[in-house]
This record gives structure tokens, C-alpha cells and sequence, in this order.
């Protein structure tokens, strides 16, 4: 089973992604028990969008605040027995980061951290902040992902880069990381995030599913051997 701790305090986005919308999240003797998004109960999410009356509220938290909620999801969810713990985090390197590293180091064992940057210099200088940060906490990176990796016509498929393409491949050859792939931007991928479609079975044999599928058994294959 896999888990998905949202940490995006100020943009919850996971639920909407998933199609989970607002849920409510119940308590048992074990903690909070998280939202499944299958009726396998083979993904399980806990968000803060979750415990938010109102989904157009904005989250204006001091850091402390921000730490101890963080604190909550990762000692206060009844997950278990999980084969993956993924934790998405807002850009940059924060309280957010800190605080989810700080705690999830007191119970679990952290395999490491996976980096996403679109190709642009702008981005990547973002992402080289990143990756120092890692460096100063002890976090192994496990690779790092190009987003948004050229654009992918609707009508003919072929790929156009638009904001240029290579940074992120880049940037893993000049910090020694590993170079997990390229994800294009695609319509038909971003129409499923928005509507909380299951892109992978709507589209199995798109060039983006495709690339998709290689970094998660790229990264499937790092967990296996670390």
C-alpha cells in the first residue's frame, strides 16, 4: 500500500487530484485514519484540504503552527502497514521541509527525496537550492525529474519545447544526481489532474504514460536495492 502526505499547507492540490474532493477524515484509537482514493484501499492520502471548512480558505500560519500539524500527519496517522510513505512539499526549503524531515527521522527511516524542476535556468537555480539543502540535512537525493519537458500536441503528438528542454538533466550531471526522466506537458495528462481522472488507464499508450511509467520503476527499482 502506498500513502500520500500532502504538506502543501497553503495549496493542498493532492485531493482534487485524485478525485477525492472533500472528505471527511475520522478518528479511531490509532489516529487520524487517512482518505483511500481505490475501494481496494491501495492508496491512502491525508491533507490538510481535508480538515478545511471552506476550500477557498487561506491557510495564514507562523511556522510554529505549520510544525506542529506537520508533526501530526506523520505520528498521528493510522497509515498502516505501508510499502511507501510519498510526501509531497510546496517548492523551496522551509518550515514545511524541516519540519517533515525532523519528525519523519524521530520513527521511519527516510530513503531520500526526489526533485522536480521544469528546463528553464529559473527553475534549476530554484532546484540547486534544493539540493544543498538536502546535502546540509543528510537526505540522499534519489533522482530528479524534468516537468513540463516540452509540449505534446493533442491533435498530431508531436513534442514542442517550449521552455526549452535539458535543464533538469543538466543540473543532475552537474551535481552528481541521478537523472530519473522527462515529463512533457501534456493536455490530456493536466485535463485528468483537473478533473481527478485516472490518466494512466484513460491513456496507456501515450508517450507520456510512458514516461511516467519509466521513473516510477526507475525509482520502484532504487527503493528495492537501498
Amino acid at each position: 500500500m502506498v500513502g500520500i502526505l500532502d504538506v502543501d499547507l497553503c495549496g493542498p492540490s493532492i485531493p482534487r487530484m485524485l478525485g477525492v474532493g472533500r472528505q471527511e477524515v475520522h478518528q479511531c484509537d490509532s489516529g487520524w485514519v487517512p482518505v483511500y482514493t481505490d475501494a481496494q484501499k491501495s492508496l491512502a492520502l491525508m491533507s490538510i484540504g481535508f480538515l478545511l471548512e471552506d476550500p477557498d480558505e487561506a491557510v495564514v500560519w507562523r511556522g510554529p503552527k505549520k510544525t506542529a500539524l506537520i508533526g501530526q500527519f506523520v505520528s498521528d496517522v493510522a497509515w498502516g502497514e505501508l510499502d511507501v510513505l510519498l510526501v509531497d512539499t510546496p517548492p523551496g526549503t522551509s518550515d514545511e521541509h524541516l519540519a517533515v524531515l525532523e519528525n519523519l527521522k524521530k520513527q521511519h527511516k527516510v530513503d531520500g527525496a526526489i526533485l522536480v524542476t521544469t528546463p528553464q535556468a529559473v527553475s534549476t537555480g530554484d532546484v540547486r537550492r534544493e539540493i544543498t539543502f538536502c546535502k546540509k540535512t543528510g537526505l540522499s537525493i534519489l533522482g530528479i525529474v524534468e516537468n513540463m519537458s516540452g509540449f505534446v500536441c493533442p491533435h498530431c503528438s508531436e513534442c514542442s519545447n517550449i521552455f526549452s528542454k535539458g535543464g533538469g538533466e543538466e543540473l543532475a550531471k552537474l551535481t552528481g544526481s541521478i537523472y530519473l526522466g522527462a515529463v512533457p506537458l501534456d493536455p490530456l495528462l493536466c485535463t485528468s489532474i483537473e478533473e481527478g481522472k485516472d490518466f494512466i488507464q484513460t491513456f496507456p499508450d501515450s508517450a507520456t504514460f510512458s514516461a511516467i511509467n519509466i521513473i516510477a520503476q526507475t525509482l520502484l527499482t532504487c527503493l528495492q536495492n537501498s
